[in-house]
């Protein structure tokens, strides 16, 4: 489905699961991914709720703006997306580039969302996320995403995935360059990266439940920055998963199914 934006720029979207549920759960990708990524948590999450998918500007299958748009113009996006919706009680789940958008949605669209999971998610970036960044970067000038995706697949994905994966990573570069998001885009993404700051004060605002989950074996949204959030955000939970790296809607869809199936039965009690 597409949505048209005020400045005739249309976003991709989809619509899955049970239509009628008093529950909906939007989703936002990380940096590279589309609304594809998802589909491990689809058919099980979609018996008992309704789920949209998003693919921000410059994701997947939505268009491609003329400049980059920051963090906050994403979720204005987001909030013009649900407005025409009109969606029942919304929880929203943001990862890694996602989360950072979900962030700036808490702050500046509350009415719009009665809960939020941000997984793999940074409030800020240190000088050890700008050297991933940089190298990633650096990879897509000179090879294109396939060589930043050699480059990019040790940083998000934990050691024990590669010591056991779920899919060969040769299949999963296969099935990601086949996706081939336009070095032109990715590069507008990550501008939004590079101009973010620390945005951990603005998180004291937030007054609606969030879920924050980060794996122990992310190299780059640290366990520390999701202890940050935590501590900076009101009214929030902590959950650390084992043996898990960055790419938690690839790594470990069993247990993040759990913990969005429970975190928004706790929601409904509250709400």
């Amino acid at each position: 489905m597409r949505h048209r934006l005020p400045d005739g720029l249309e976003l991709h979207y989809e619509i899955h699961g049970d239509t009628n549920a008093s529950q909906t759960i939007v989703f936002l990708n990380g940096l590279s991914q589309s609304t594809a990524a998802w589909a491990g948590l689809v058919h099980t999450l979609g018996r008992k709720y309704k789920l949209v998918l998003v693919d921000l500007l410059f994701q997947g299958k939505s268009d491609a703006a003329p400049a980059h748009r920051s963090f906050e113009g994403h979720a204005a996006d987001l909030a013009h997306l649900l407005q025409a919706l009109q969606l029942p009680e919304t929880i929203l789940v943001g990862i890694s580039y996602g989360g950072a958008v979900a962030q700036r949605f808490l702050v500046n669209h509350p009415e719009l969302v009665q809960a939020c999971m941000l997984l793999s998610a940074f409030p800020y970036k240190d000088a050890y996320f700008d050297a991933i960044g940089y190298s990633w970067e650096a990879a897509l000038k000179v090879g294109g995403y396939p060589l930043m995706l050699d480059v990019m697949l040790p940083t998000v994905l934990g050691r024990s995935y590669f010591l056991n994966p779920i899919i060969s990573i040769e299949n999963l570069k296969n099935s990601k360059a086949s996706q081939s998001p336009t070095s032109e885009n990715i590069l507008k993404l990550t501008q939004a990266t590079k101009e973010s700051g620390n945005y951990l004060e603005e998180l004291k605002k937030v007054q609606v439940p969030v879920l924050v989950v980060h794996g122990e074996e992310d190299l780059l949204c640290t366990v520390e920055m999701g202890q940050a959030m935590y501590q900076a955000l009101p009214n929030a939970e902590l959950e650390i998963l084992p043996h898990v790296g960055h790419t938690l809607n690839l790594e470990c869809i069993p247990d993040l199914i759990q913990l969005i199936d429970s975190f928004a039965a706790k929601v409904k009690q509250v709400v």
